[in-house]
Order: C-alpha cells, then structure tokens, then sequence
C-alpha cells in the first residue's frame, strides 16, 4: 500500500516558490516564483533581486527615498525572474505559483509569456491600483487565478 501523507502538487510546487523567496535579499519582502508546466513538471524559479550582473550590495534596498534611492528603480521581481530565467520558448499554457500576488508589471510578463494559470499565496495588495489593474488584465486575457490556501501538515526545512 502506498504512503498516504504525501503533499499535493499545490503544496510541492508553493514550496518550491517559498523556498526560492528566501534566495531575496530585500529585507522587507521576499517573494519567490515557480513555473510548472501541464505535466507537473518545472520549468523556471525566480525571486526578487538586482538585475544579473548588479552589484547586490552596491544597490539600494530603501522602501522610502527618492525614486533612485529605492529599491523600487531596480528590482526585479520574482515572477518577471522566473520568465526570463526560462529562456526555451513559449511559457504556453504553463502555470505560476507564487508567494505574492503579481503586480501589474508582471501580470503584462505573464499573459505575454502565455501563462494560464496564478497559484498565489498572498494577496497583502489587494486594495492597491496595482493590484486591481492585475486582476483587470489577468481575466480579460483568460488567465485563470487562484489562492493557495495552506492545509495539512506543517512542513519545515532545515540546513
């Protein structure tokens, strides 16, 4: 008889997205990406931080400031990361689990890249312009989306 308390895609792959976050840097937020595709299989991971090739340390990591003296100028997020990080072609059809829901910027990245599905965690911005304008295109576009909702047992990673 086969085990029975094994985790469910959902949890497998939010976890992956969990654990990706924890790659950030920012000390206020961390957010990690997981794209899947219709077999169940990974394609890409990201999480937000410095473009490739930026000094991470020399870089500001400020919420308030002027707009050169944030983060805010030049982070990439987590879900734009995973896109990019792919780099094989089409995304069609894949699903995104991530642990925050998409801004507006990454919401273009991901009906563009062919995305179908948002498996989010939080969703902190909902009220947000941003966040709006997300949901707005995401259901004009046909991009299915929905909120992990955590149950079951307790996982925890230690090194």
């Amino acid at each position: 008889m086969k085990r029975q308390d094994y985790i469910s895609w959902d949890q497998y792959f939010m976890g992956i997205a969990l654990l990706s976050a924890e790659r950030s840097k920012d000390n206020n937020t961390q957010v990690g990406a997981c794209v899947v595709d219709e077999n169940n299989k990974i394609l890409s991971v990201g999480y937000n931080g410095m473009p490739a090739g930026c000094d991470d340390d020399k870089m500001p990591w400020e919420r308030e400031g002027g707009f050169l003296e944030t983060k805010y100028a030049y982070v990439c997020h987590a879900e734009l990361n995973a896109i990019l990080n792919y780099g094989k072609g089409s995304l069609k059809n894949a699903k995104i689990y991530v642990s925050l829901f998409p801004c507006n910027e990454c919401t273009k990245a991901i009906i563009q890249s062919g995305i179908r599905e948002v498996v989010y965690l939080s969703d902190k911005y909902a009220d947000t312009e941003g966040t709006q304008a997300s949901k707005f295109m995401l259901k004009m576009a046909g991009v299915k989306t929905r909120q992990f909702i955590p149950e079951g047992r307790e996982l925890v990673v230690k090194v």
